[in-house]
């Protein structure tokens, strides 16, 4: 099945089966090693993308289902591709980076919470990245990374 997509700003034309699960076709065929795949169940957050702005788990998607769509994942969220986004540079800061493996997901899940609220309260941040599981840093500094990437876009008036 041959599906057009747009993906990190480019348009994306694939031949795939129609089976093929978007984390596979993501790391696999395209190379984007950013996407992780953790449980394959749908219970980590560790492959999330965003698709038309909407965080969604990678490893539960369908080939099929990227047809005609906008995909972003973390390697298409700076705009330069050389300098790192502020929600980026704000994990970096707060010190919400340990071993890596969770922080592509968490980091656009944060994209999409400071889409839709751009100055959310500390339980906000907790509720919108539920679905993200991280086992080394306790959250404390995730929570902490995310209210600063919401200050530095603000100083910038910039959205996410």
């Amino acid at each position: 099945m041959k599906i057009s997509f747009t993906l990190n700003g480019k348009p994306v034309s694939c031949d795939l089966p129609s089976n093929r699960r978007v984390v596979d076709v993501l790391r696999e065929d395209l190379g984007l090693m950013g996407t992780k795949e953790a449980c394959g169940t749908g219970e980590c957050g560790a492959c999330t993308i965003l698709v038309d702005g909407i965080p969604r788990l990678s490893c539960l998607m369908l080939a099929a289902q990227l047809e005609g769509r906008d995909v972003t994942t973390i390697e298409g969220l700076s705009k330069s591709g050389e300098t790192l986004h502020p929600i980026q540079q704000a994990f970096v800061e707060a010190g919400a980076v340990q071993c890596g493996f969770c922080t592509p997901g968490m980091v656009l899940a944060t994209t999409h919470l400071l889409s839709e609220n751009p100055r959310p309260t500390r339980e906000e941040i907790r509720e919108a990245l539920s679905g993200n599981i991280c086992r080394c840093t306790g959250y404390q500094k995730i929570v902490d990374a995310v209210e600063l990437a919401a200050e530095k876009l603000t100083e910038k008036g910039e959205t996410a």
